[in-house]
């Protein structure tokens, strides 16, 4: 049985797949087509396409939009030929990538976008971010967004927003993880990334352009069970720069409630960093970033405050394990020595988790002030959200007696 379980990952199936697709959406005078043509790469002399898709057994094509434009009211589709994950250049191969490698690393460039004034590195493992950092230099960033979460990094698709220097390769070589992105990697390195056979080197040139993506949309289709399709566009996050946030503030019984205390300009900074980091997470979402790294990231829990504690008790777990593998070279599950883990854990206690002095960040306003208690207990000095809730006045209430300011958005960031 076991066998069998390793054959199943191992199988490649030829697709049945067409080369060619178009969707054309009709109106009573116009028709407005969209052309794609399907992606595969020559891999040991042997072209093939995607691996499988979700699961083995499941057929998957890759598609990239060579023609059309979609002009719905004011908004129009990205221009075709502008392409990114849809046109990876594998350098190395290793297993060649699967539906949830592509989708991987395209959340990651979703998120990456959004920071390319500074070196940048994202970790996605299911298609969420387990770790995500910017800092001076790509190494460093790299470092810090894999101690963010080394326990889920494992197996997942790093992706970085500057060519990739020997130094972040050799730190990469040295985890387990299934795909690699750059714009482009710098001599040598592709020798050291070898020392991980099965994994995929992916070159992508326009992420050095990954700036001019920023507002841009496309129109996405999610099938339904019956062979129905819903369309949308593509999510925007309006709010991008400080002038984009707002002090919370709200009206209740005709009295007006207003935070206190502007953000600091580091609180600024994680403000922006935290809200879009936040629109690759999938909602419900609450995440804690703190000097621009991510610290806890909770997703897809049905209610606000489950959700606001997971991310804290995940930013409890994962500095353990951070402090551990730093301290001692093991995972914090793997200590046996009591004594040194009732010192990791008294360290952890000691600084709440790395909470205290984060930012607190909700795709979704929050219904009642007992959400954003969460992070308060825990030593958040900001929240940002996008409001709107009737009970706006319970959250400033809060920030305003823990001495923490408070931005809205206005603008949710579902994320299905």
């Amino acid at each position: 049985m076991a066998e069998d379980l390793k054959k199943m990952y191992k199988t490649i199936m030829d697709d049945h797949f067409p080369p060619r697709m178009e969707i054309a959406f009709v109106d009573d005078d116009s028709r407005q087509t969209l052309f794609y043509e399907k992606v595969d790469w020559v891999i040991e002399g042997v072209r093939k396409g995607l691996r499988y898709g979700e699961n083995p057994g499941q057929e998957a094509a890759l598609y990239k939009l060579v023609n059309g434009n979609l002009v719905l009211g004011d908004t129009r589709t990205l221009a075709p030929g502008k392409h990114l994950a849809s046109d990876a250049e594998l350098l190395q191969s290793g297993k060649h990538p699967g539906k949830t490698n592509l989708t991987d690393a395209d959340n990651a460039l979703n998120i990456l976008r959004y920071f390319t004034e500074t070196p940048c590195a994202v970790i996605v493992k299911h298609n969420n971010p387990c770790g995500a950092a910017v800092s001076d230099t790509l190494a460093d960033a790299y470092e810090k967004a894999y101690m963010a979460d080394r326990v889920a990094s494992f197996g997942g698709c790093i992706a970085v927003n500057r060519p990739l220097d020997k130094t972040t390769a050799e730190a990469v070589a040295r985890q387990y993880a299934e795909v690699i992105v750059a714009p482009e990697y710098e001599p040598g390195v592709l020798e050291i990334l070898a020392q991980r056979k099965n994994l995929r080197v992916i070159k992508i040139d326009n992420i050095e352009r990954l700036q001019t993506y920023v507002g841009e949309r496309v129109v996405e289709f999610k099938s339904l069970m019956d062979g129905g399709i819903i369309t949308q566009w593509s999510f925007v996050p309006e709010a991008r720069s400080d002038s984009d946030f707002r002090l919370a503030e709200c009206q209740y019984k005709g009295e007006t409630y207003r935070i206190k205390r502007p953000p600091t300009a580091g609180e600024m900074a994680d403000i922006r960093f935290g809200w879009l980091l936040e629109s690759g997470v999938t909602s419900n979402s609450v995440l804690f970033v703190k000097n621009g790294v991510s610290v806890g990231i909770g997703t897809g829990e049905q209610d606000r405050v489950g959700v606001a504690e997971i991310a804290r008790d995940k930013a409890y777990r994962k500095l353990a394990d951070r402090f551990c593998f730093e301290q001692f070279r093991v995972p914090y599950n793997d200590l046996r020595d009591q004594e040194q883990k009732a010192e990791i854990d008294r360290q952890v206690r000691e600084q709440n988790g790395d909470l205290i002095g984060s930012t607190m960040v909700s795709d979704a306003f929050f219904p009642f002030r007992d959400g954003v208690d969460v992070g308060l207990r825990e030593g958040a000095t900001a929240v940002v959200h996008p409001g709107g809730s009737l009970n706006d006045y319970q959250s400033i209430e809060a920030c305003n007696e823990y001495n923490a300011t408070m931005v809205l958005t206005g603008q949710r960031s579902f994320k299905h």
